[in-house]
């Protein structure tokens, strides 16, 4: 039986080992993560307090699933800020760290 690939290896090969790739999936999970976080906790406050106030009937007019959709929103922009940060230490480590030693010697001057 032939395994598939896990995503981490998967995401790894296809996007963190290209330079440009990275800065473009960092770009587009940045802003993945701030549309689906913009009033996020101001709609959870709100949802919450209405459930508290009108309890069952509440519940039943699409207040649960409301919950869901806000908590499961909240996951989704959870996902795409750890794309975010996978993306920013690639580069933060391709900007900042030395050229990796190829096995050349320096010229002695």
């Amino acid at each position: 039986m032939r395994r598939l690939p896990s995503l981490p290896r998967w995401f790894q090969r296809l996007v963190l080992s290209r330079v440009w790739l990275s800065f473009l999936v960092l770009g587009l999970s940045f802003f993945a993560f701030g549309v689906g976080t913009l009033n996020l906790f101001l709609l959870l406050r709100a949802n919450t307090n209405l459930l508290v106030d009108h309890g069952w009937v509440a519940l039943m007019d699409g207040g649960a699933q409301q919950l869901f959709e806000l908590l499961f929103n909240g996951y989704v922009s959870m996902a795409a800020y750890v794309v975010f940060k996978a993306c920013e230490y690639r580069l933060a480590h391709w900007l900042g760290d030395p050229p990796e030693d190829d096995g050349a010697k320096p010229d002695a001057h």
